[in-house]
């Protein structure tokens, strides 16, 4: 119960210190939206620079503040706008001679106020009572000064309720407005010492993090700090409601004076009427809050505070729809509207005319929704090859996926063909239909890969080509991708030069040209080179078949199997699968029992002694007697072993050896990666009660001491 109530605590206080930095970004928003007029004068222009850069920083360092920082000044700030609003109250009815007819015409006409005299000031003095109070307890006085504080404010009062002469009263008012004033500067100049201090220990707090930890961390933990997407987000839906009720009471109130038949007539009597929009309204006024909510930067920030909680709720509900708990694949309400504000920034959102900004944004729109869906197929993609590899038998588990894969099949194709009917070919929809097209391509690759290890979980037999296919299968994706990403750059090098140039556009064409063409070129190349020298370093070793595989009494040390079919024997004579070897050797060149080179020279090959998957080891032999099936298990001492040092299996990702194009790859292939020689001598003089093969031999192995 405790906890519980601690929480609800520490979410008003986070919903309390979001509501209070709000208003900063109001501030900000109207002064950089505010009409400039430069035909002032020299001191006239000189004044409304100075006041426009006075309220930024005001209130930039206002929403900079700590949450306790930030309390404290809305308290003062609040006590402060309670003094003003008393003594302007005291002055304004202390003003009027006809108290009661200046006050109910000030209220605009609604008859809800008292129509006795002597009512009315005693409703004024119990407002202005509370108001009294408010200050003293927001200033947090002592007794007499608070005594003396609303005597103050309620002195002007008294002077009208006596009929006290008008300049009487006047001069009254003022001077208890005077007193108050001076009561509240010397109160905040009390405080100077406490703002002096806070914002040197901000300073000095800023500039100890900015040492240790850099900027970049700086910024991140000022943005947490200041929860500045939901002071976005909330400054965005306000604005928004705001608007959107303005417009609303507008429309109701044209509608009503010029008797349309839907609004109702001219004299009410269709008022329950007037709360229905048609159509054609409807969308006008939708139209104008998204094209006011996106006329400044301010804006655009709060429209991608609010796609980036779209965005995420979404990429949750997928998450839990496939069934992945991948924390990697919950950043969907990041990229987002990260991607969202650099096509803002690109196309110049916020400075277009208001017709041109709604297609452009929506233009952006159909972007954004194209690389929403290609960052789904990269949450689903694992999935479908996790399930399909591990072979999971329940089609509950398949299902969502492929319901979700095929979603992402079907979007693509109708927002390409709703497209394509409606607009003419130019180049930001052929961008789009480019993405659309590459996305199905996606989606293909992933379903085929699918099926094929599908296929291969019904089979009883080792598949040796399925890891072939499912090269084959994805370098024609990635191949055709590549081909995607140039034409791209093509088509945005096209529209920088003759539609829309700008740096943000230029900055982003060599960020597409590096990571989706340069990058992506290079990964391929490698991972071709790789497999081909992995396929030279198999093709060099023996093979056993046959009869020669019943004598072995082993299995695979990668996956565990038996040798149905075939084998081959490394130079340190330990057995697998030429397909288990091969994926090995994607990642090291080395023995996955004993760490010991896979691929070395004929005349290397025939001085290593070599043992068999269970720990036992031979004499050097020839080529062919290596073929032969290794000395029982426990022949001999691992310790004997001269040339390589015992690794277990589990370090497979220890060495990443990356091949070289051309010449070079058969100078690679000689390379030693992360093997560890030792002399023999050495070796040797190794203590025997501490065993080495304890330091470095997985328990995962097939190893046995009999």
């Amino acid at each position: 119960m405790a906890s519980t109530q601690a929480r609800l605590g520490q979410q008003a206080l986070a919903v309390l210190d979001v509501t209070l930095r709000v208003p900063c970004i109001f501030i900000i928003d109207a002064i950089f939206n505010s009409y400039y007029d430069p035909g002032s004068g020299w001191a006239g222009t000189m004044g409304k620079v100075l006041v426009r850069v006075t309220g930024v920083l005001v209130s930039g360092m206002v929403l900079l503040l700590s949450q306790k920082a930030l309390f404290k000044f809305y308290t003062l700030f609040s006590a402060v706008l309670l003094g003003v609003v008393a003594v302007l109250i005291n002055y304004y009815a202390t003003s009027h001679i006809d108290f009661y007819s200046a006050y109910y015409k000030a209220a605009l006409g609604f008859r809800l106020l008292p129509r006795n005299g002597p009512t009315l000031w005693l409703g004024v003095a119990a407002v202005q009572l509370v108001f009294g109070v408010g200050y003293v307890v927001l200033l947090n006085l002592q007794s007499v000064f608070a005594a003396l504080v609303v005597l103050d404010i309620m002195i002007p009062l008294w002077g009208l309720m006596i009929e006290l002469p008008a300049d009487v009263r006047q001069l009254v008012a003022v001077f208890s407005g005077l007193a108050l004033a001076l009561h509240t500067a010397v109160c905040l100049a009390a405080r100077l010492k406490w703002f002096y201090y806070s914002c040197r220990y901000v300073y000095l707090l800023v500039r100890h993090m900015y040492r240790i930890y850099g900027l970049q961390l700086l910024l991140e933990d000022t943005w947490k700090r200041i929860r500045f997407p939901d002071v976005l987000r909330v400054f965005w839906l306000t604005r928004a409601t705001s608007q959107a009720l303005i417009l609303v009471y507008v429309v109701r109130a044209v509608r009503r004076e010029s008797g349309d038949a839907t609004g109702g007539v001219v004299d009410g009597s269709g008022d329950s009427q007037g709360y229905l929009l048609s159509w054609d309204v409807f969308w006008d006024l939708t139209s104008n809050l998204i094209i006011s909510g996106c006329d400044s930067t301010l804006t655009v920030l709060g429209m991608s505070a609010v796609i980036s909680s779209v965005a995420h709720y979404l990429g949750l509900s997928i998450l839990a729809f496939i069934g992945s708990t991948e924390e990697e694949d919950k950043r969907l309400g990041f990229v987002a509207p990260v991607l969202f504000f650099i096509l803002a920034l690109q196309t110049g959102l916020s400075s277009l005319d208001p017709e041109e900004r709604l297609v452009r944004l929506s233009r952006n729109m159909c972007l954004l929704l194209t690389a929403i869906l290609h960052f789904v197929h990269g949450m689903t993609d694992p999935v479908l090859m996790s399930l399909s590899a591990s072979h999971v038998p329940s089609v509950r588990r398949h299902l969502p996926v492929l319901l979700v894969s095929l979603a992402l099949f079907v979007l693509p194709v109708a927002l390409s063909y709703a497209l394509w009917h409606h607009y003419d070919l130019n180049t930001w929809l052929f961008a789009v239909t480019a993405f659309c097209v590459e996305l199905c391509l996606k989606v293909v690759v992933s379903l085929t890969v699918y099926g094929l290890f599908m296929v291969d979980g019904f089979s009883n037999v080792l598949w040796e080509k399925l890891d072939d296919y499912v090269y084959y299968v994805r370098s024609t994706g990635n191949i055709i991708e590549f081909l995607f990403g140039v034409i791209m750059f093509g088509n945005g090098a096209y529209t920088m030069m003759f539609e829309s140039g700008s740096k943000i556009r230029a900055c982003m064409m060599c960020l597409h040209a590096y990571f989706n063409i340069y990058l992506q070129a290079k990964n391929g190349w490698k991972t071709f080179i790789n497999r081909r020298t992995a396929v030279k370093k198999i093709n060099s070793l023996p093979e056993m078949r046959g009869d020669q595989l019943t004598d072995i009494e082993d299995v695979c040390a990668i996956c565990y199997q038996e040798f149905a079919t075939s084998a081959r024997i490394t130079p340190c004579h330990h057995y697998f699968h030429a397909l288990c070897l091969r994926k090995w050797l994607y990642i090291q060149d080395t023995c996955p029992m004993c760490h010991q080179r896979v691929y070395v020279e004929d005349e290397s090959r025939d001085r290593a002694a070599f043992s068999n998957n269970n720990g036992g080891y031979a004499a050097p032999q020839d080529l062919a007697a290596a073929a032969a099936p290794p000395p029982a298990p426990g022949g001999g001492d691992r310790h004997g072993e001269p040339d390589a040092e015992p690794a277990g299996a589990g370090e497979a990702g220890a060495g990443v050896q990356a091949a070289g194009a051309g010449g070079g790859a058969d100078d690679e292939l000689l390379e030693d990666n992360d093997s560890i020689e030792y002399d023999e001598d050495e070796w040797g003089t190794r203590s025997g009660n501490s065993p080495v093969e304890e330091d470095f031999i997985n328990d995962d192995t097939d190893s046995t001491e009999d």
